[in-house]
């Protein structure tokens, strides 16, 4: 009786192809991430230990979910809001807007006040919650 002894398992596994294939996606990713950074040039601000002792006047502008509007809590229309922060800019050039828009309040009130804070060029953030609160 004849025993074929190539119905056997490998004992090792070839894996030149794996290593060819490593090879390739190494030299790509350093050819990809040195060219898209050959062409920038940054010029990084440095931070100073200073503290911060500069006190700017801070106006918060609320929508609520029906569309009113609050400044500081109290409720205006979109003309007294541009006339306060007319006034609040004169007093002190460098205040800034914080921007509270209730998650159901209508987007176009929203982006109508985002609209006169830029037409007035002042400072203005969004503020958001943070997910899970």
């Amino acid at each position: 009786m004849h025993v074929n002894t190539d119905s056997r398992p490998y004992d090792t596994i070839n894996v030149t192809p794996m290593l060819d294939l490593a090879y390739v996606l190494l030299v790509v990713f350093i050819l990809m991430t040195t060219a898209s950074i050959q062409g920038l040039s940054i010029s990084m601000p440095k931070p100073s230990n200073k503290p911060v002792t500069e006190q700017h006047e801070l106006k918060v502008v609320q929508v609520t979910a029906s569309g009113a509007v609050l400044i500081n809590g109290v409720g205006v229309s979109l003309g007294e809001l541009e006339a306060q922060l007319k006034l609040a800019q004169s007093r002190d050039a460098k205040m800034s807007v914080a921007i509270r828009g209730d998650a159901h309040s209508q987007y176009a009130q929203v982006m109508a006040v985002i609209d006169l804070c830029d037409r007035l060029g002042v400072n203005m953030g969004l503020v958001t919650a943070r997910i899970g609160t």
